[in-house]
């Protein structure tokens, strides 16, 4: 009996490390995908959001033309009203507005949002309102 038990231990303990593993590496996808995306609604503009969907903080890049080159990509920081907010669960929304270049940060449990759009040379949002 006891060679059969010896047995069963190790891929009991196989069985606990996978497991682990399978956790670690879902705790790494989460972490991986924690930011959103979303093009602004204004139809001649190359503008594209991102959101961290859980500080609410947002920036913002585009395509900018560079002669010689390929072209540069122009990105624009955090400014006022964009940085990190409380922690909680935010969503980016377009207004489908064709001359539109800014978008709505939402904050999906409390239902409060901002505007936010690009001003000189950083992305500011207006306080949440509801």
């Amino acid at each position: 009996m006891m060679p059969v038990i010896s047995k069963i231990r190790p891929l009991g303990m196989n069985v606990v490390l996978l497991g682990a593993l399978g956790i670690a590496l879902m705790t790494n996808y989460a972490a991986a995908a924690s930011y959103e995306f979303l093009a602004a609604p204004e139809t001649d503009l190359n503008r594209v959001y991102r959101l961290d969907r859980a500080t609410g903080e947002i920036g913002a890049c585009q395509y900018g033309l560079k002669e010689g080159t390929v072209g540069v990509t122009l990105c624009y920081p955090p400014g006022e009203g964009a940085t990190a907010q409380q922690s909680s669960e935010y969503a980016l929304v377009a207004s489908r507005h064709e001359r539109e270049g800014g978008v709505f940060r939402v904050d999906l449990r409390t239902g409060l949002m901002s505007i936010c759009y690009v001003l000189n040379d950083s992305v500011v949002c207006t306080p949440p309102g509801k």
